[in-house]
């Protein structure tokens, strides 16, 4: 059967395989991409395929800004030592810096850097460095004035954890105290319309349950509930929390004294959510000595 140059271009991205060892491989199995991707791995051909099964949860979050709208993106590896490889930190920023001009993740790996695609600048770097790694999220926020901060960094605008904070009007230092703020309280939403309400009703039911085994009257438990649910609000959404920076205040009334009204907000933390597999020295050593 013919084989097409999206074919190649499908496997190349997929293994770090060279053209033509893309094209025989497809060849030698009827287009077959799967028999493909073994085919090359029998000849020591597929850089990247085999390691795209490994746990990558370390790597950075980039953060990049432009006329009023900013992005955070994340890029993993499996290690931190490859964070802090000089080619990696340069490929990020210029993920970050590319995200800036597309909706979303999706569209974000399918667009070119100097001729290639994000997806296939990944599958080389896999390739090169030697460890699986992804691009796993991206997120964008929009506002008159937006104002970044990067905690642990590894590199200019990059490092563990990336702040986004959006302003109505102008005050960049007060904007990076919030960020620092978000940074350290990882708030669970803006304000109280913005939290999830499922969220809300989950606490409300683990309150009432607890305020039950006190064993008072339901009308003095509602009292308990409201007062609780008060407190609660003030610990989860960004307005409504104590300032860091004057914890007299909340950051909704900081805010007002700045000047501006915070109007969004986004935080990325590195490899947040993902589950990290761990090995004890034996069973490491055990599976380096089965290959």
């Amino acid at each position: 059967m013919a084989i097409t140059a999206a074919q190649v271009k499908e496997l190349r991205e997929t293994t770090g395989a060279g053209m033509m060892d893309a094209k025989k491989a497809l060849t030698e199995t009827d287009g077959d991409m799967e028999a493909a991707i073994d085919w090359l791995r029998t000849k020591g051909l597929a850089k990247a395929a085999k390691k795209s099964g490994r746990t990558a949860a370390e790597g950075l979050v980039a953060v990049a800004v432009d006329d009023g709208t900013g992005v955070v993106v994340e890029v993993n590896s499996e290690t931190d030592f490859v964070a802090k490889n000089a080619d990696f930190q340069k490929m990020v920023k210029d993920i970050a810096d590319t995200a800036l001009k597309v909706p979303d993740l999706g569209a974000l790996t399918d667009t070119e850097i100097g001729g290639k695609t994000i997806g296939a600048i990944i599958t080389d770097k896999i390739a090169t460095i030697g460890e699986n790694m992804s691009v796993r999220r991206m997120e964008k926020l929009s506002s008159e004035s937006i104002v970044t901060y990067v905690h642990n960094a590894a590199a200019p605008d990059m490092g563990k954890i990336g702040v986004l904070v959006g302003l109505s009007g102008s005050n960049d230092a007060f904007g990076k105290q919030v960020a620092m703020h978000i940074a350290a309280t990882n708030p669970a939403a803006l304000n109280e319309s913005e939290l999830d309400a499922s969220l809300v009703e989950k606490e409300r039911q683990v309150q009432i349950d607890i305020a039950r085994e006190s064993g008072k009257p339901e009308q003095v438990i509602e009292k308990m509930i409201e007062g609780r649910m008060k407190k609660y609000m003030a610990e989860v959404t960004l307005v409504n929390q104590q300032f860091v920076i004057d914890p007299d205040k909340t950051v909704g009334q900081a805010a007002a004294d700045a000047g501006v009204e915070i109007t969004g907000y986004v935080r990325l933390e590195v490899g947040e959510g993902i589950e990290k597999v761990k090995e004890d020295f034996a069973a490491e050593v055990a599976k380096t000595a089965r290959g």
